[in-house]
C-alpha cells in the first residue's frame, strides 16, 4: 500500500507529490522504489530527477541508491507520463539455467552480454525476460546487479521478505562474492591488491539522449570516484 499526499510546495504545487513509505517497501534502494510507483515514467528521467535533487526524502537530498525506510516522505516533482509506444520493443519470455530454485528465491546463471534490467539505454533485461516467462509469478525481484558483460549468479526474490533479507546481507557486506577470470601471461602467485577508485558514467545515444550506465577507473584524487578494493590471487 501506498500514501500520496498532495504538497503546496511550489507554482506548481498541484503536480508536486508526496510518497509515504509504507513497511514493506522498507529497506528499497529509492531508484527501485520509484520505478515501482511511477509506471509510464522513463527510467532515465526517474533517474535524472534523482540526480538533479528534485526527489527528496524527509526534505534532504539523496541517491539513487539510498535505502528507504518505513514512514519515509519522499518528495517528487511534477512528472512526465510516457506515451505508449506500439513499435516499443517487448520483452520476449526467456528462462535462464537454474542453479537453485525455492519459494523464497532463485539462484540463475546469467550469460555475459544480457542486462539485468532495462533502462539506461537497455529495452529490457534478464528481468523483464523472466517476468515474461513466468507470469503467474507473484513476485520477481532483483536482489542484486551483474554488470551486462559479466557471467555469473544472479539472485532473485520471491517473495518481499526474502528481497529485504537478502538485501540487507548484501548491504552489510556479508556475503562474499567470487570472480573466476582468464589472464594473458603467467600471473604471480601472489595475491595482488587492486585499489583504485571507480567512476559510475552514461553512455549517449545516437540521438544524444543517455544511454547505458558504465563504470571506469579514475585517478585516485578524482572528486567523482568511489574506493573499490580488489583482491587478485
Amino acid at each position: 500500500m501506498k500514501h500520496i499526499i498532495d504538497t503546496p510546495d511550489t507554482d506548481k504545487a498541484a503536480a508536486v507529490k508526496t510518497l509515504m513509505v509504507d513497511e514493506e517497501s522498507a529497506g528499497q534502494r529509492l531508484d527501485n522504489f520509484l520505478l515501482r510507483h511511477l509506471k509510464g515514467v522513463p527510467k532515465t528521467h526517474v533517474y535524472r530527477i534523482i540526480r538533479t535533487g528534485e526527489v527528496r526524502i524527509n526534505k534532504g537530498r539523496v541517491n539513487a541508491d539510498t535505502r528507504v525506510q518505513s514512514g519515509d516522505m519522499v518528495r517528487l516533482p511534477p512528472v512526465r507520463v510516457a506515451t505508449v509506444d506500439v513499435n516499443a520493443p517487448v520483452a520476449p519470455g526467456r528462462e535462464f539455467p537454474v542453479l537453485m530454485e525455492d519459494e523464497q528465491m532463485m539462484a540463475i546463471d546469467k550469460p555475459a552480454g544480457v542486462a539485468v534490467h532495462g533502462g539506461s539505454g537497455v529495452s529490457f533485461g534478464v528481468i523483464e525476460q523472466l517476468r515474461q516467462a513466468r507470469p503467474g509469478a507473484r513476485m520477481l525481484e532483483l536482489v542484486h546487479r551483474l554488470d551486462r558483460d559479466t557471467s555469473g549468479v544472479l539472485l532473485v526474490a520471491k517473495k518481499r521478505s526474502a528481497l529485504k533479507h537478502l538485501q540487507t546481507q548484501f548491504r552489510e557486506r556479508a556475503t562474499d562474492k567470487t570472480y573466476l577470470a582468464l589472464v594473458r601471461g603467467i600471473w604471480p602467485q601472489r595475491q595482488k591488491v587492486i585499489d583504485l577508485p571507480l567512476q559510475k558514467y552514461l553512455l549517449t545515444n545516437g540521438d544524444g539522449s543517455e544511454g547505458e550506465r558504465r563504470v571506469r577507473v579514475v585517478a585516485p584524487n578524482d572528486p567523482q570516484g568511489m574506493r573499490a578494493i580488489t583482491l587478485v590471487k
